[in-house]
């Protein structure tokens, strides 16, 4: 049985005549007759009534067209992806990645592109709920979230790349530079410089003071960590910040913060269930390697 035989048999059936349907393969008449024929004498049965006009599928015929529509469609799909891995000639990437991080996203997009220039490639900012929702829906292909530290999404796989405290900070003149410790319920009487809502640190502090029956003060709000850490040193309150910015800060003194102690994790995430196109399935794998 070859595929040209499945094919021409499809398309006279879908035609209902054979010349139509020579005309739509483009070959001769005659060829596209004796490759039915040859079809019918393997399978046994007759495919094809071809004592009126149109022609007609038998009951046999009937039964086996879809059989040669899906094996042609499946040839078709072999093809596609071999393609697409091919040096990837087509395709689309989203990706999405939360405001505030120290990753070189830019970097893996532009060596992705260098590769694969007939990859179009979308990037997205948003905050870690709706970045997670996205892909669970499937307007992302992954993204850089930000996580409780024993927190896992449902419907996503996640490679956590970071994790650290969080950590209270405060110009080197405030009354709290000596401290080295901080109990959550008395950032309460100070104003807090914190990322905005919804973003995954303030989610932290915000779970965490609900938890306690605390309203934070928050003053200042930025998307940047840099610029919290700006406002602190500044005198203008207490920022509330990854441990790895407080502590590198010579202009700022990190206050661990106490009862409970506050932890999160950047995680990059992908869908862990459903199709997966070849150019997002490579791309993927480039980014775990490199986030990594």
């Amino acid at each position: 049985m070859e595929l040209r035989q499945l094919e021409y048999f499809v398309t006279v059936a879908e035609e209902g005549n054979f010349t139509r349907a020579a005309e739509r393969v483009h070959v001769a008449q005659p060829g596209v007759s004796a490759q039915v024929r040859r079809l019918e004498r393997e399978l046994g049965h007759e495919l094809l009534d071809r004592s009126g006009r149109p022609v007609r599928l038998t009951e046999v015929g009937a039964a086996v067209l879809p059989y040669a529509r899906a094996a042609l469609a499946a040839v078709a799909g072999a093809r596609l992806v071999a393609d697409e891995f091919r040096g990837l000639v087509r395709g689309k990437i989203a990706f999405g990645m939360v405001t505030s991080h120290s990753f070189d996203v830019p970097g893996l997009l532009a060596a992705w592109h260098d590769d694969h220039p007939g990859v179009e490639i979308t990037l997205v900012e948003g905050r870690s709920e709706q970045l997670s929702e996205d892909i669970r829906g499937g307007r992302l292909d992954a993204a850089i979230v930000s996580l409780a530290t024993d927190e896992r999404p449902p419907g996503l796989d996640v490679l956590v790349l970071t994790e650290q405290a969080i950590t209270a900070a405060v110009g080197l003149d405030d009354e709290w530079a000596g401290r080295a410790e901080v109990p959550l319920a008395h950032l309460r009487d100070r104003p807090l410089i914190s990322l905005p809502a919804g973003t995954g640190l303030r989610a932290r502090l915000d779970e965490a003071c609900a938890a306690r029956g605390l309203t934070p003060r928050i003053g200042f709000e930025a998307r940047h960590p840099a610029v919290l850490a700006d406002l602190a040193a500044r005198g203008l309150g207490v920022a509330i910040l990854p441990e790895s910015v407080a502590t590198t800060r010579p202009d700022l003194h990190a206050i661990t913060i106490t009862d409970p102690p506050l932890r999160g994790c950047l995680a990059l995430a992908w869908r862990a269930a459903g199709p997966v196109s070849p150019a997002a399935r490579v791309f993927l794998d480039r980014a775990r390697a490199a986030l990594r």
